[in-house]
């Protein structure tokens, strides 16, 4: 049963300079909205699902098409904050905290195995427990193998996919950001499970949202201190370590999440960051080997787009056929 323990709705207004905003996607110019606009309510609620308790965003009109928002590493729902209510009014748009970031809780007495599968499970249990029949997935980072996953689960149930910087191919996976996770997945010892300790403090969160990003000045100083904040919880660093250990079966499922692309050919847009150092442009091009309608666009900043090219991927995905 839907438990709200937040319901606090914002709305807010915004005023543009000029009489339209724009964008040019891909070639595509896109107006962006009106002189000024009334942002819709987004609001905070919990939900238990196998057995743990969901914290997620919600936004949009329920008979709307459902797009289901999974973030990645080390961020939360709040990655969406700026995405939902540019959406909402095409779109119920659902985005939950993931089990050990956010606002998610997860029971002592569960006895929870922070893996890619068990996480699946209870996003899928999640997706069941407020009964969503068809829903369209935007995977971000660790939100795309999470989301493929719950596409093999539910095929019949995708109605698209928005790929941001959230990889299915070997060729995406960038050497630099990759050298010391291989390293550990080859070697387990403590010292190399130590030497990624760094990503979860605050210089190394920080770090990861400003490489690749032109205009430092677009980057919101909260985003990186909650999460820094919340992976500083009691023992969340251990949790973090063991999933990147367990990342590896993400790439060994690659080959699964290319015959579903294959198979279904779902609309699919690949809009990453192109100066992303962990997930990196070869990883979107490939999406089109497997469905060749598939829409790559590129953006010239870093790992977390939507901090600096928010209305540029709101306006990417009000062009995608997706119904309900």
């Amino acid at each position: 049963m839907d438990s709200i323990r937040r319901n606090r709705a914002t709305r807010r207004s915004f005023l543009t300079r000029g009489a339209v905003l724009g964008a040019t996607i891909g070639g595509l110019s896109i107006p962006l909205g009106a002189k000024e606009i009334a942002m819709p309510e987004v609001s905070h609620r919990t939900i238990t699902a196998d057995g743990v308790e969901i914290f997620y965003r919600e936004a949009g009109p329920r008979n709307a098409p459902v797009m289901l928002l999974l973030h990645g590493f080390a961020n939360s729902s709040h990655y969406f904050r700026h995405l939902m209510p540019r959406l909402a009014d095409r779109f119920r748009l659902i985005a939950p905290d993931i089990p050990s970031f956010g606002f998610t809780v997860v029971p002592p007495e569960r006895n929870y195995t922070y893996t890619f599968a068990t996480v699946s499970n209870t996003i899928k249990a999640f997706v069941d427990a407020l009964k969503l029949e068809r829903f369209a997935l935007y995977g971000f980072d660790y939100g795309a193998p999470i989301g493929f996953n719950l596409a093999l689960a539910y095929p019949e149930r995708i109605t698209g996919i928005v790929s941001q910087n959230g990889n299915a191919y070997e060729e995406g996976l960038g050497e630099k950001g990759w050298a010391a996770p291989r390293a550990y997945w080859k070697n387990p010892t403590k010292a190399n499970r130590d030497a990624l300790r760094s990503r979860f403090n605050f210089d190394g969160v920080r770090s990861a949202y400003f490489t690749g990003v032109r205009d430092p000045s677009l980057i919101e100083p909260e985003a990186y201190w909650l999460d820094t904040a919340l992976l500083a919880r009691p023992g969340n660093d251990e949790i973090q370590l063991d999933f990147k250990l367990d990342y590896r079966a993400n790439i060994e499922n690659y080959p699964a999440y290319q015959a579903y692309f294959r198979k279904h050919k779902p609309p699919l847009l690949a809009i990453w960051g192109k100066n992303d150092i962990f997930f990196i442009p070869p990883g979107a091009e490939a999406f089109k080997r497997d469905i060749p309608d598939a829409k790559v666009v590129l953006l010239d900043t870093g790992h977390f787009a939507l901090e600096t090219h928010v209305d540029e991927i709101a306006a990417a995905i009000r062009t995608m056929p997706i119904s309900q």
